[in-house]
């Protein structure tokens, strides 16, 4: 007998500039049902220790970016990269096509109806173009310093200099098929995102993709 031929999931895709609230998102959308890949975990597993991306990225960045153990310091990293477009550059072409890779495998082997990309650069990488729709979260930039504040222990003065050097959230808001304003309440960010898991109905994705009943279910 031949083996059923495997649906493609619907793919969304989630983004936001730095401490809008994607993770928060991401995790309503897996109680709903959907499988969550974070692009950015994602690279921190293909920067592991032993890796031919670590291997390239120590190549180019130099062994000073390295912790005691031999692990990429991401911190170290960061501090070439940040503010250095061309250094920033320089490390995407390296990291970028392994994630896609690992990326494109999990979601030709989920048995979910619905997968959710996880990634702030999203919009600028062809992960976009695998997307059958686009969620981009936004909020306050107060709100912004102080998630960021408290989820990476940094100085407000260092949060706000990241939130300050990303692109305007309206850039990606001007692409996005779903917005999720991350301002208030947590139950009010649910409340949003139930109800664009519904109207997700009907959209491409692949027949016998019923989010209605998923999201009813829940």
């Amino acid at each position: 007998m031949t083996e059923a031929v495997r649906q493609r999931p619907v793919i969304i895709g989630l983004t936001g500039n730095i401490g809008t609230g994607k993770s928060t998102v991401a995790a309503m959308l897996a109680d709903l049902g959907a499988e969550v890949i974070d692009a950015d975990g994602v690279a921190h597993a293909v920067m592991r220790r032993g890796s031919q991306v670590h291997r390239e990225i120590v190549q180019v960045f130099g062994p000073g970016i390295l912790s005691p153990h031999g692990q990429i310091a991401r911190e170290r990293l960061g501090a070439i990269v940040f503010g250095n477009p061309t250094a920033l550059v320089k490390l995407e072409a390296i990291v970028h096509p392994a994630v896609i890779d690992v990326i494109d495998g999990r979601i030709a082997q989920t048995s979910a109806h619905v997968v959710v990309i996880e990634a702030i650069k999203l919009l600028e990488s062809s992960l976009a173009d695998r997307c059958d729709s686009i969620w981009v979260t936004t909020s306050r930039p107060d709100q912004q310093i102080r998630r960021i504040v408290g989820s990476r222990n940094l100085s407000p003065d260092s949060a706000r200099q990241r939130v300050e050097a990303q692109p305007p959230q309206a850039d990606k808001v001007a692409r996005a098929d779903i917005v999720i304003d991350n301002h208030g309440s947590l139950s009010a960010t649910q409340e949003q995102v139930k109800s664009a898991w519904k109207r997700m109905q009907g959209n491409p994705g692949g027949p016998g993709c019923d989010l209605e009943k998923e999201a009813d279910a829940v």
